[in-house]
């Protein structure tokens, strides 16, 4: 596996003025508000969320980039406490913290419980044990899961795209509308169901008991279980971020194998564009962000290698 895949390669995109300076303001505001003390806190990643890990105490604090992310915030910690009462393994909200989530200005504050003192991935049989263990749970109705829209996210993301080649947008624009007539004729065989919905290593840790835990709660919804398969499939298959003898011990743990469903090649395009335009609504304030993109799309026209694409 390439260390480092993380859970930036997704399809949000990030705000603007979202970055280290101004969410420090945010974090010493909303732990002023919860009680906590936010001197010394460590940035860990700034991506679709700013997320820091606090001094004094194994607390994580996570500044959502989206400013319109409340109703999706409120309902990942519906889906924590779920599962706090399932005693699935995934993070906890900080139950001290009051009520949650925390609005600072337009940006939505949660804390939850630190797993971990050091980063450390779990493995990938270890994802797929609780992603196999989280697809046989029943998910009551007050979680008020959606159903999974892909391409609402997708034409977010294009409207999102600044700073990159207008050619290569259009031609991203077109290659959406194919994919979503693609997508609906598609015929899945796993049953529908909830998901986690970013289901890849980035989102699985190593707690501090040996235990792997889930993370990252603010995707779960309702949909084809193929889609919780996807990113380790395609990590493997496209990018070589996971080696073949990695990708057959989660399917073996598992126990189906997407790249042997029809449908794979669709819903691996449809992951691919997501993440490239994550890239894109990035490449207007990161340089390295808009090489990547430029990259990316260039690949992607061409049918060329993806094996020079870089994990951010």
């Amino acid at each position: 596996m390439a260390s480092g895949v993380p859970d930036g390669d997704r399809a949000g995109n990030g705000a603007s003025g979202f970055t280290e300076e101004t969410t420090l303001d945010v974090l010493r505001d909303a732990c002023a508000a919860a009680g906590l003390d936010a001197s010394g806190a460590r940035l860990l990643r700034l991506g679709s969320n700013a997320v820091y890990a606090l001094a004094d105490r194994p607390v994580i604090v996570r500044i959502a980039a989206d400013a319109d992310a409340l109703d999706e915030t409120r309902r990942a910690v519906r889906v924590a406490r779920w599962l706090a009462a399932e005693d699935f393994p995934a993070n906890r909200v900080l139950p001290e913290a009051g009520a949650q989530p925390l609005l600072v200005g337009s940006r939505v504050v949660t804390f939850w419980e630190s797993v971990q003192d050091a980063e450390e991935y779990a493995t990938l049989p270890e994802l797929a044990d609780l992603i196999k263990r989280l697809h046989w749970l029943e998910e009551p109705e007050s979680l008020g899961l959606p159903y999974f829209e892909p391409f609402a996210k997708v034409r977010a993301s294009l409207r999102a795209l600044s700073g990159v080649d207008e050619a290569d947008a259009a031609y991203l624009a077109e290659r959406a509308d194919q994919l979503e007539k693609d997508y609906g004729r598609l015929d899945f065989v796993l049953p529908f169901g909830v998901i986690h919905g970013d289901a890849n290593i980035g989102n699985v840790l190593r707690a501090r008991s040996g235990q792997a835990v889930l993370i990252d709660l603010d995707g779960f919804a309702l949909a084809p279980r193929e889609w919780d398969l996807i990113l380790t499939a395609i990590y493997y298959d496209r990018y070589g971020w996971h080696t073949r003898e990695e990708y057959e011990s989660f399917v073996h743990h598992y126990g189906f194998d997407v790249m042997n469903w029809p449908g794979y090649p669709v819903l691996a395009d449809l992951r691919e564009l997501m993440m490239t335009l994550w890239m894109g609504g990035k490449a207007a304030a990161e340089p390295r962000a808009a090489e990547e993109f430029a990259r990316r799309v260039k690949a992607i026209r061409t049918g060329a290698t993806r094996r020079d694409w870089s994990p951010f």
